[in-house]
């Protein structure tokens, strides 16, 4: 008997047990029982609940959730970071809480606020915005005022890091003009640029003319901020400048000066700095641009063979074996000072105010801000980390003269300018109409969302750009013997505008990819009219791969573009669209001709690709 009660004990303590977690059980579901009151589970961390979104620990309200719209340079490491502050962070109004970083570039991201942020577009509605620099501020601020809106930027803004625009220039080439002890700045850029002996000037013949780097400044920070200082340099002003100011003849002229020395612009500086990186590893790192006006920091990213600036591709790559250093322009650089917005607009709310001042709290704590410094940023207050030295190709004592942003409408108004005072382009758009462009996306076809993207980005080309029309494919195409079509001759866009659009909108798909031969075709299309004084390239959108038998020599094509290309540069940026496209092909003949290529997989991003492939011009 005494056996019998012993080995019903276990029985008895696993159905009380199993009583005890029903109860349990239920209780959680209906919101009566809060794991928290427990010893251990306190510091539970929140799970997602049915839908994906976060759930607070007891299990009834939704996470405090907070989304940070954050500049590119620093949106990965501000996402480790952020990831780190979620772990410590106190609950918000009893919820736990959660942060999303997501990259936008600062351009961007001010139009997006501007228009009024279209979420099923661009993502969900920043809570916070941190872009690059304080005048992206000025510029929204100048937009919302336009079209009578409420201002979205309170009056005390805060920073979470600082780092000053620079040229960022390859060693040896800024040795030879005196760097580290020579004052230099845009006065002596367009003194190199406009010297018929380039580089000659200095005993170095062999490496060409002198070619510049810079982004378009209505998307890029490190754009509007050269852009801007050229401004200041043209007047010999550090402040005060206005509209009035910036419209003299002589000033613009010395912009378009300056402007006119681009080997090409950029979406982002990653376009000129992995081109670099690229063209350093088969040892031309001097052939392909002789500055870039960059943040400091991306120098850093460069010299550690990482401009993408990820820290999680550190040390994926080999330091370059040209590094570049950089150059403090003398007549003074602004800084991008990583303004810390949080916005005030009616889908904040308080729970999202307190996470945000938490946040910020936690940014701009000693701890976060040497994790920023090891990244050669400076911290929040412009103090220069250890790595910001002459050895990592940095000079801590600089910059000495630190220009700020003029006034919200001089800043608007500079920009604004770009467009007539930028560089002009030869450029021939070649469509792929194959047949797999007749595959269904939602609603549409792949070439009905290109159509679309394809005009609407012929609006971002100047009237007396000069614009062509091509389209390619292996056969059936009405009327000739090759596989490639010019619908439109390259010749000033205004006159043709409506025209070039209709033809785009008539465009059919046909069958096969002849991409070999449509890319030699177009760039000798391009030489034949060739105007040094133009950025002169070809756009080239494909869903597929080379199918035409006659021409399947994707080396002698390589090679060709690269021969021909030492004389008369043409960039080939191509765009791989859809998941079937060839990427491993197009982006070497990109890199072939010192361009980029921009993947499309998913075909309803064409029109944020075709946005990014035209700001190249």
């Amino acid at each position: 008997m005494q056996q019998s009660r012993v080995s019903r004990a276990p029985l008895f303590i696993t159905v009380a047990v199993g009583v005890l977690l029903i109860v349990i059980v239920r209780l959680l579901i209906s919101g009566g029982f809060d794991l928290s009151s427990i010893p251990g589970f306190a510091a539970a961390t929140p799970g997602p609940g049915p839908s994906g979104a976060l759930v607070s620990t007891n299990g009834s309200s939704p996470c405090v959730e907070l989304n940070v719209a954050a500049s590119s340079e620093k949106a990965a490491l501000l996402n480790q970071i952020a990831a780190d502050f979620v772990k410590q962070a106190q609950p918000v109004a009893g919820r736990c809480v959660s942060v999303a970083v997501r990259s936008v570039a600062s351009g961007a991201a001010a139009d997006e606020l501007a228009q009024g942020w279209d979420e099923s577009a661009d993502g969900p509605k920043p809570d916070v915005w941190t872009p690059a620099s304080t005048a992206w501020l000025a510029i929204l601020q100048q937009r919302l005022t336009e079209h009578d809106q409420p201002n979205l930027v309170p009056t005390d803004v805060p920073h979470v890091v600082q780092t000053p625009l620079v040229i960022a220039m390859p060693r040896p080439m800024a040795q030879a003009i005196g760097w580290p002890d020579k004052p230099i700045g845009w006065s002596d850029i367009l003194a190199l640029a406009n010297d018929p002996n380039g580089w000659g000037k200095f005993g170095h013949p062999e490496w060409g003319p002198f070619r510049l780097g810079k982004t378009n400044p209505d998307f890029s920070t490190s754009g509007l901020h050269a852009t801007i200082g050229t401004y200041f340099a043209a007047t010999g002003l550090s402040s005060d400048l206005t509209t009035a100011l910036i419209q003299q003849p002589s000033v613009q002229a010395f912009v378009k000066g300056v402007e006119r020395s681009v080997v090409h612009y950029g979406d982002t500086t990653l376009t000129f700095l992995s081109n670099l990186q690229k063209a350093d590893d088969s040892g031309e790192g001097l052939a392909y641009v002789s500055a870039v006006a960059v943040e400091e920091k991306s120098v850093w990213d460069y010299n550690q063979g990482n401009p993408t600036g990820d820290p999680t591709t550190l040390g994926q790559h080999a330091p370059p074996r040209t590094p570049l250093v950089a150059i403090y322009p003398k007549e003074g650089t602004l800084i991008s000072d990583s303004p810390y917005v949080v916005l005030t607009a009616s889908w904040v709310d308080d729970a999202k105010r307190q996470l945000a001042a938490d946040l910020l709290a936690f940014l701009q704590a000693a701890p976060q801000q040497q994790r920023f410094q090891s990244f050669a940023f400076r911290d929040y207050q412009g103090h220069p980390g250890s790595l910001i030295a002459p050895a990592n190709g940095m000079l801590p004592s600089e910059p000495k003269a630190v220009l700020a942003a003029p006034a919200p409408d001089v800043v608007d108004a500079i920009e604004r300018s770009w467009s007539e005072l930028r560089k002009r382009a030869e450029v021939l758009l070649v469509i792929d109409v194959s047949g797999s462009m007749g595959a269904p996306v939602g609603g549409s076809t792949k070439l009905e969302l290109a159509k679309h993207a394809a005009a609407k980005a012929l609006d971002q080309f100047a009237p007396d750009d000069n614009v062509g029309l091509w389209i390619f494919s292996s056969n059936g195409l009405p009327g000739v013997a090759t596989p490639y079509l010019q619908l439109f001759p390259a010749a000033p866009l205004g006159p043709h505008l409506a025209d070039m659009k209709a033809k785009i909108a008539a465009l059919q798909v046909v069958s096969g990819t002849a991409l070999y031969t449509t890319t030699r075709a177009a760039v000798a299309a391009i030489r034949q009219s060739y105007d040094p004084d133009r950025i002169n390239a070809v756009v080239l959108l494909t869903d597929g791969r080379n199918e035409y038998q006659p021409d399947d020599d994707l080396p002698g094509l390589l090679q060709q573009l690269k021969a021909e290309g030492a004389e008369k540069p043409v960039r080939v940026f191509t765009i791989g669209y859809g998941a079937d496209a060839d990427m491993d092909t197009l982006r070497r003949i990109s890199e072939a001709t010192r361009a980029a290529a921009y993947d499309a997989a998913d075909p309803s991003t064409i029109e944020d690709v075709f946005t990014s492939v035209v700001s190249n011009f």
